[in-house]
């Protein structure tokens, strides 16, 4: 694995805006940056990454070289794009920003993107290149968009002026549907100097080829003798989502046979409750009817069981009626003579008198019942009011006798 220290040089010139590479020149350039950088920080954990801008005020280093992806990535939002691109200037302060570097055994590289017009003649460029040439730094260009003004030409001369043992590359990418980024994964921008490369290019460049429709031949697109924990890790999860998918699909199969076993007897235990609540309801409702038919019932059976009786029974009844009639005939006379006896006689209403007069036996006898008090007022004034009429009776009869 290379050990390098890399400065990428990024166009944000008015030129940017345009939009003959999706979705814009702009963006096209920061996808292919930021693939740039992850690979390079994978390649190496050591290898280090710094970006700076070629235009707008001037350039201006936005990222010094390091290993934090995370910070490179941020920098290249928010840029700001204007003015015309520097590209001497930006060369030589990558340069200055490369030699102070951390780590002295890192080699030293430079990516620039050039998507604007050279403005520099071939001389300035050529003389730049010797000056990195002279400093063992390798440069890499990548040329898109603008082509007027003899820009392949100046971009070869630097080329040829840097280039030492085949160390730098230009890669000439034209407008087109492709992305910039898909151009850049199989150019030696991006794999570097060695044929495999590294294993986050080649697995890039495997995704890329199976996204536009080729095929790697190995599980997942991935060559286990690149990267075998990589495959390892997507066979492992590959083979426990297929377990899970299984055990899922035979639950619910299960689910399924339970519930289709289970329909019939919940459909008659339905029928069943709905007829028992039907039929609760119905005695409730005719509770208070069947307690008034019984009753009904019972009066009926009485009566029957009453004329049964008496019909059962005719000849003994009439001889009752007639015997009780005789009877109430004679009792009826007793009474009459004993009535007629009471008025011949005064001399027992005068006894009865007497006996009210005595107050001696009255109390005595009074004393003798239970509960009743001879001197209670209530008794007292009944006994005269009995007096009373005993006398009353007693002057009557006189009078009576008398007519």
């Amino acid at each position: 694995m290379v050990l390098e220290a890399t400065m990428i040089c990024v166009d944000n010139s008015e030129w940017m805006r345009n939009g003959d590479y999706s979705p814009s020149r702009f963006q096209a350039q920061a996808d292919a940056i930021n693939l740039i950088c992850g690979a390079k920080t994978q390649a190496n954990p050591e290898n280090t990454v710094g970006v700076l801008t070629m235009a707008g005020k001037g350039v201006r280093v936005l990222a010094t070289p390091t290993s934090d992806l995370g910070r490179i990535l941020a920098c290249m939002h928010g840029l700001e794009m204007g003015g015309e691109m520097n590209i001497a200037s930006a060369i030589q302060v990558a340069q200055l920003a490369l030699k102070h570097r951390q780590n002295k055994n890192q080699q030293q590289r430079i990516i620039v993107f050039a998507g604007s017009p050279v403005k520099y003649e071939k001389k300035v460029l050529e003389m730049i290149g010797k000056k990195l040439k002279k400093n063992s730094v390798a440069l890499d260009i990548v040329d898109f968009g603008e082509e007027d003004d003899g820009k392949p030409e100046k971009l070869e001369a630097l080329l040829s002026a840097v280039n030492n043992n085949d160390s730098s590359h230009l890669v000439h990418v034209p407008p087109g549907p492709d992305a910039l980024s898909d151009v850049l994964i199989s150019t030696p921008v991006f794999t570097g100097d060695g044929e495999g490369g590294s294993g986050f290019a080649v697995a890039a460049a495997a995704a890329t080829a199976a996204a536009i429709g080729g095929s790697s031949g190995y599980d997942f697109d991935v060559d286990p003798n690149i990267d075998p924990e990589l495959a390892l890790a997507l066979r492992v999860s590959m083979e426990e989502e297929r377990a899970r998918q299984e055990a899922a699909a035979k639950k619910s199969a299960d689910e399924a046979s339970s519930r289709q076993g289970e329909e019939p007897p919940s459909k008659s235990e339905d029928v069943t409750m709905t007829e028992s609540g039907d039929v609760s309801v119905v005695n409730e409702d005719k509770k208070p009817t069947d307690d008034k038919v019984d009753e009904n019932d019972l009066l009926k059976q009485a009566l029957a069981m009453s004329m049964n009786m008496s019909g059962s029974g005719n000849s003994a009844g009439d001889a009752e009626m007639s015997e009780a009639t005789s009877a109430d005939q004679e009792l009826a006379l007793a009474l009459q003579m004993s009535m007629q006896e009471s008025a011949g006689e005064p001399s027992s209403q005068s006894d009865m008198s007497k006996v009210l007069e005595d107050q001696s036996f009255l109390s005595s006898i009074l004393e003798s019942l239970p509960g009743v008090d001879p001197n209670d007022p209530s008794v007292k004034e009944l006994l005269a009011s009995l007096k009373n009429q005993s006398q009353e009776k007693d002057e009557e009869g006189p009078s009576k006798e008398d007519k």
